[in-house]
């Protein structure tokens, strides 16, 4: 399915090759640890896709997560450090970045990008790619950046979820790149997601509190060392003296939470 590429996307990219606003050689390291695929938000997934999709492009394919079993699945990834991550059951990716596929027209059945399209450096130019390369649905897992600052973590972290904010190209944004038909679906997420982004520690407040959970966010990387400690130490003093559990303690006890996930299924 590859195919010559004569007018290559000029991409700034580092070392490792992350083409986005994210190193992920320096905060990369432990993603797939706190970064595992949430079942019931793969099946959302698998449902968008379509029983007629044997073939599916996974853009920003990172370690491998929500890709599709019982598919031919070809994955592509810019950064060296994920790509090394991919476990062993799924096939090595392709070394590419969204704006720029090395794919025929048309070559797949589908098209899918999990938690990506935040970090590329043309959206537009990304999604057109991805529905030229795509016969059938693109199916694009994001939040709604309206919604990313309802989230009760903004009261502790402001600048986190600022920054997501900023990052997440808007619904209306995305359905024009993408043309034709295009639904925006809210994900309902889990109490117990095993996808560690930050709402899906909605009832469970002292994972942030782990580095390695917050480092598997990378909006945490946008905001300074200092405030990063100083949100930390507010949300742990507001858990040690219960102000956290008066205020959403309610959220302990709700099977699910409506954030800003959403899942972009263009047909």
């Amino acid at each position: 399915m590859l195919a010559d590429n004569n007018n290559p996307a000029l991409i700034t990219r580092s070392a490792d090759g992350s083409a986005g606003d994210v190193n992920y050689a320096a905060v990369g390291a432990n993603y797939s640890t706190h970064r595992q695929p949430d079942p019931r938000i793969a099946a959302l997934i698998e449902q968008a896709l379509g029983d007629a999709a044997a073939t599916v492009l996974n853009v920003g394919a990172g370690a491998g997560s929500y890709e599709p079993t019982g598919r031919t699945v070809t994955a592509l990834e810019p950064s060296q450090s994920m790509r090394d991550q991919r476990p062993a059951h799924l096939p090595p990716a392709v070394d590419g970045v969204a704006e720029h596929l090395p794919f025929a027209d048309g070559a797949f059945d589908a098209a899918m990008s999990t938690f990506s399209v935040h970090q590329w450096s043309d959206v537009e130019a990304g999604l057109r790619e991805m529905r030229r390369v795509a016969r059938g649905p693109v199916v694009i897992l994001t939040c709604d950046p309206l919604a990313v600052q309802d989230f009760w973590l903004a009261g502790y972290a402001p600048g986190v979820l600022a920054a997501e904010a900023r990052r997440y190209p808007g619904m209306d944004r995305m359905a024009a790149a993408l043309g034709g038909r295009v639904e925006v679906l809210p994900v309902p997420i889990p109490w117990d997601c095993r996808d560690g982004f930050n709402e899906a520690y909605y009832g469970r407040p002292e994972m942030l509190l782990v580095p390695a959970a917050r480092t598997a966010c990378s909006a945490w990387g946008f905001v300074p060392a200092a405030s990063v400690d100083a949100s930390v130490e507010a949300l742990r003093g507001d858990l040690v003296s219960g102000a956290w559990d008066a205020r959403y303690g309610f959220l302990r006890r709700q099977a699910v939470y409506q954030g800003s996930l959403r899942l972009v299924v263009a047909r």
